[in-house]
């Protein structure tokens, strides 16, 4: 992702490579090369430290690194509060036939009685579910509740341990990591005498870079933090 989001700006008319920083790369790069967005594609344990330098230093953060519950995003909100001049996206998936697919999910979950998540990415994936998967869940679990509707109904009573994958904000989310796969996700939503299915895939990472450029591009028109590229989208 690193590699292609760095192609994907030096093939932009409009925008300039100034660094690229690697593990075990000195964060003052960021700073010394003038940056005034930085793209943030790491790993989970890195990124909220990479993004908080970002944030000290007056440079915006466009970021695509999973795993950034409600405990890392308040702590995130706490530090633009000190900064409030810059702006933070972090962005559960930058491809934006997916964006369309969880927003579309959440339109219709509360027509359905039934609603589970399923994943599936290349092996190599570090963190299970995906971030796009968790926040998929999460926005059709608020529009369930927002109409009364009860959680799905499930009469399972002995399991094997992850037979009915983890549950967000109560909704099941099972994980596939499967070489060959790049990243798919697909909605299953059920009625009485009916199923619809919400899916996307991404067959390559050059999926992911217009999101990844439209984020660079407006992210310092919207200060402080933002959750989801559906917030820079015309939805």
């Amino acid at each position: 992702m690193g590699r292609a989001a760095c192609a994907a700006v030096e093939a932009a008319d409009d925008m300039e490579l100034v660094a690229r920083i690697g593990r075990g790369d000195d964060l003052q790069q960021i700073v010394d090369a003038g940056t005034h967005v930085a793209v943030e594609l790491s790993v989970p344990d890195a990124a909220p430290e990479n993004v908080g330098f970002c944030v000290r230093h007056g440079v915006h953060a466009v970021v695509g690194t999973t795993g950034w519950d409600d405990e890392r995003l308040d702590a995130l909100r706490g530090q633009l509060s000190s900064s409030p001049k810059v702006g933070v996206l972090v962005a559960p998936n930058f491809a934006v036939g997916a964006v369309l697919a969880m927003r579309f999910a959440a339109a219709a979950a509360p027509h359905f009685e039934s609603v589970e998540v399923v994943e599936l990415h290349h092996p190599d994936k570090v963190d299970a579910p995906s971030g796009t998967a968790r926040h998929t869940a999460e926005a059709v679990a608020a529009a369930r509740r927002q109409v009364g509707l009860a959680p799905s109904p499930d009469a399972t009573r002995t399991q094997l341990d992850g037979a009915r994958g983890a549950v967000v904000d109560g909704v099941h989310v099972h994980s596939v990591r499967l070489r060959g796969l790049v990243a798919h996700e697909e909605i299953l939503l059920g009625g009485v005498g009916e199923q619809l299915t919400i899916r996307h895939d991404s067959f390559d990472r050059a999926s992911f870079m217009p999101g990844v450029l439209l984020g660079v591009r407006k992210v310092a028109d919207h200060p402080g933090l933002t959750v989801g590229l559906d917030g820079y989208l015309d939805l």
